[in-house]
């Protein structure tokens, strides 16, 4: 009979986070305010103009937005992400990882 794996049990208290992370937290989300208020873009709306003489430039001004979001998502993902988050389950095994 197989006996369950002992998982590490998370901090009580949580770790209290480097000022580096609060800083970018602070504008990870200033960023993505700024990039959700600009998303609503009325200001293209009957605009006919083109870009390179095909792409209508509101859906120009969507792609802009949508690279500038990923763009926001992976500095977030290496800048604004508490190191303390990838210690809870760097003892276990790779079989007893969420996911596998």
């Amino acid at each position: 009979m197989a006996t369950a794996p002992i998982l590490p049990t998370p901090p009580s208290i949580p770790m209290p986070m480097p000022t580096r992370y609060r800083r970018n937290q602070t504008i990870m989300w200033i960023l993505f305010a700024a990039l959700v208020i600009l998303h609503h873009d009325w200001w293209f709306w009957n605009d006919p103009t083109l870009l390179f003489k095909f792409l209508p430039i509101g859906l120009g001004y969507q792609i802009a937005i949508s690279l500038a979001a990923s763009v926001l998502w992976a500095w977030a993902a290496f800048n604004a992400w508490p190191d303390h988050y990838d210690t809870l389950t760097a003892d276990l095994p790779p079989r007893d990882l969420p996911g596998h």
